[in-house]
């Protein structure tokens, strides 16, 4: 296939053109490098079958030649607020990737005949009153709150993408991606993974808000991604949640990156100042990939892990 990606040059769709051109897929990467980042795809621009196309899906999206689908993955998705690559700091940004570049995609897609598929989010959940989180479930999102660019960017895409299959007959799919790790990763992603890497490395203290006690689903980078291809190769237009369904505590998690990288300088416990509305608990229910995709997680946390401090040791020049 000839596939489009935007938001290429991202964690996830860097990692996504690489599976794809495996397969022996012919690839074109779109981005404009507002949160991706160049060096995530140095490694594949001398492939002959990937192309790049520098540019804002916010606007009008043409490519030459035939598409046979095109996978949307461009957007701000950090939810660090200290960060000028984090959405609370692009609001309108990322409203526009949601929206205007959801809506540009899909015609691409339209135009071409072309599979579209949608990379949405567990944070369309919002802070769920159900779970694990089925597909099933509504969510329990603030549409005003300090969340709500990326939450309803991705809500309203969702709804477009599901109008332009039931109107259009667009061939769509929509892949809700939970909590997700590894390699390419910013340093100032602002998540609790590479925060808390960097400060293991550095042999500070994990710095802990609250009590440590709200809980994540870790995916290792390989397992998301060999989800998303199965779902693009599926015929399945709905939603479906593609995640690791091992739920810890935030301070469980600290506790097992100092013990990986035997960080001495243990931990501390600083007031809540997370982002407003951050979920207390998140957990998928794959049980519609199990049983559709014949997909579930194969990296258990400590081997993702140890396939991911060495990025950072690089990037931050630590031996």
């Amino acid at each position: 296939m000839r596939i489009l990606i935007t938001g290429a040059a991202g964690f996830l769709g860097s990692h996504l053109s690489e599976k794809l051109l495996l397969e022996g897929h012919s690839v074109i990467g779109m981005d404009n490098f507002l949160t991706g980042d160049p060096q995530n795809l140095a490694h594949l621009t001398t492939n002959e079958n990937f192309s790049f196309i520098r540019h804002d899906v916010s606007n009008f999206i043409f490519v030459p030649g035939k598409l046979d689908a095109v996978l949307h993955f461009a957007s701000p998705a950090s939810p660090n607020k200290d960060s000028p690559y984090g959405y609370p700091n692009l609001p309108i940004q990322t409203m526009k990737a949601g929206a205007l570049g959801t809506h540009n995609a899909l015609g691409v897609a339209k135009a071409n005949n072309a599979i579209f598929l949608l990379a949405s989010t567990s944070e369309i959940y919002g802070d769920p009153k159900e779970h694990p989180q089925k597909e099933s479930y509504w969510g329990n999102v603030d549409p005003t709150g300090p969340r709500s660019m990326y939450d309803e960017a991705k809500r309203f895409a969702e709804a477009l993408t599901m109008s332009y299959h039931r109107f259009h007959g667009i061939n769509t799919r929509i892949v809700r991606i939970f909590n997700t790790y590894g390699p390419r990763m910013r340093l100032d992603d602002g998540r609790v993974i590479p925060n808390f890497i960097q400060q293991a490395l550095k042999n500070e203290p994990l710095t802990i808000y609250g009590e440590g006690t709200q809980t994540r689903s870790f995916c290792y980078v390989d397992d998301l991604i060999d989800g998303i291809y199965r779902l693009l190769l599926s015929d399945i237009h709905e939603p479906v949640n593609i995640g690791n369904p091992v739920e810890m505590s935030v301070l469980e998690l600290a506790l097992k990156i100092n013990e990986i990288i035997n960080n001495p300088a243990g931990i501390i416990v600083k007031d809540d100042k997370r982002l407003g509305d951050d979920p207390e608990r998140r957990r998928p229910d794959i049980s519609k990939a199990k049983t559709l995709l014949d997909w579930e997680p194969e990296y258990p946390l400590t081997q993702g892990l140890s396939k991911t401090i060495p990025y950072f040791r690089i990037k931050l020049g630590i031996k």
